[in-house]
C-alpha cells in the first residue's frame, strides 16, 4: 500500500525513506527525546542507529503494510526533519512519536497526532488505537487527553531510562470521530 504525504495547516508529513537516516541521526540521540523510548532503543545510540532502524525496521515494516512512517516537517522548511510519528498494526502499541526538542511545546506534535489519528480511523479503518507511555512523560499524556483518549491501563515497563510506571491510552473510531465534530 503506498503511504500518502499527509497536510495539516503547519506541516508536512512525508512518509519515511532510507535517505531520512542521515537527519534522524541527527537529531533523534539525545537525552530528552530517547529517556522515556522503550528500552529496545540502543543508549548510547550508536553512529549508525538511526540507518539501522530506518532500513531494518522501518522501511521493512511499512512493506509489509505493518506501519506507517511519516517525517514531520514544517511546511516552509520541507527539507528540514523534525521528528517522526509512525502508526503500527501492533496489539496496544498503534501509535508513537518523537519531536526534537527545539520544536516541542508549539502544537506540532498534537497537529501531527491528530493527522494520523484520523489517518488511522478513517483512511485506514482501524476501529480502536492504543498508545503505551511512559507515565513521566507529560507532554504525550496531554496530547493523549486532549484529543479525547483515555488512560486504560498502567503497568511497570523498561525504558532507556529504566524501569518506570507505563500508562496506556485508548480512543476507539467512534470516540475519536465524535470528538472531532
Amino acid at each position: 500500500m503506498q503511504i500518502p504525504m499527509l497536510h495539516t495547516e503547519r506541516l508536512l508529513l512525508k512518509p519515511l525513506v532510507a535517505e531520512d537516516a542521515s537527519q534522524i541521526q541527527t537529531l533523534y540521540p539525545r537525552w530528552e527525546i530517547v529517556r522515556y523510548m522503550v528500552s529496545s532503543v540502543p543508549w548510547p545510540y550508536p553512529e549508525n542507529g538511526a540507518e539501522n532502524y530506518v532500513n531494518n525496521v522501518a522501511l521493512p515494516d511499512m512493506e509489509k503494510g505493518l506501519a506507517w512512517f511519516w517525517t514531520i516537517r514544517h511546511r516552509e522548511t520541507t527539507n528540514e526533519l523534525m521528528g517522526l510519528i509512525c502508526l503500527y498494526d501492533v496489539e496496544d502499541n498503534n501509535r508513537g512519536f518523537w519531536l526534537a526538542p527545539e520544536y516541542q511545546g508549539q502544537g506540532f506534535m498534537r497537529e501531527a497526532c491528530n493527522k494520523a489519528t484520523d489517518y488511522w480511523f478513517n483512511s485506514l479503518n482501524k476501529t480502536v488505537l492504543r498508545a503505551p507511555k511512559a507515565a513521566l512523560n507529560t507532554r504525550s499524556k496531554q496530547i493523549s487527553q486532549s484529543s479525547g483518549m483515555r488512560l486504560i491501563r498502567t503497568e511497570k515497563k523498561e525504558y532507556v531510562s529504566g524501569l518506570l510506571d507505563s500508562e496506556l491510552w485508548e480512543i476507539t473510531r467512534d470516540e475519536w470521530n465524535a470528538h472531532q465534530r
